[in-house]
């Protein structure tokens, strides 16, 4: 392989929603699609396998817990602006946890898909 490739696997409640999430709002581009079960998404490097309950990743543990959407994990994409972004995606009805929140590395906010999984936006601090 030429490039180098990074892949993500999100649980998500409906893997038709999620792809057209992904495409529609993040540029994200489908790759394959064996909905209702499974489906992938590139932008740049990033594979990002959407999974649905009926997907292997979706069969319980040993224990019986059940991979399920959500938390505070994520993957993380660079933009040039963050405030056009977020006012990009808020016009659109997306959804997020909270406001803009700016360190000394620079500034981010956290979108969540149809699922509840976290999109982390950022926009590095400029440097001198």
């Amino acid at each position: 392989m030429s490039e180098e490739q990074v892949n993500v696997r999100y649980m998500v409640r409906d893997v038709q929603a999620s792809v057209d999430w992904y495409v529609t709002h993040l540029g994200f581009q489908q790759i394959s699609n064996a909905a209702p079960a499974f489906a992938d998404v590139r932008r740049g490097a990033l594979r990002l396998l959407l999974s649905g309950e009926k997907s292997s990743a979706g069969r319980p543990m040993p224990d019986g817990r059940r991979p399920e959407p959500g938390g505070w994990n994520r993957f993380e994409l660079v933009v040039a602006d963050l405030a056009a972004e977020v006012e990009r995606l808020r016009s659109r009805g997306l959804t997020f946890r909270n406001d803009i929140v700016t360190g000394p590395g620079g500034s981010q906010i956290l979108l969540e898909d149809p699922s509840g999984n976290v999109v982390e936006l950022f926009q590095p601090a400029a440097r001198p």
